[in-house]
């Protein structure tokens, strides 16, 4: 799954994410998902989440 649509995403889930520094580049930040940020039901980019690290960034992958 990539991340776009918000019925994907739960807290506690563990993600990769890009942020906002590294979109560029694409490196990619993996962790828990604390927080959904994104209201709408789907974003092209990906749904906004906040980590446990208190890293703020849209999801690219969800970890299985």
């Amino acid at each position: 799954m990539d991340g776009k649509k918000r019925l994907d995403i739960k807290q506690g889930l563990k993600v990769r994410i890009v942020l906002k520094q590294d979109q560029k580049s694409g490196k990619l930040t993996e962790g828990d998902i604390k927080d959904i940020l994104t209201n709408s039901p789907s974003h092209p980019h990906g749904i906004k989440v906040r980590l446990t690290s208190g890293d703020v960034g849209r999801v690219k992958e969800i970890c299985r």
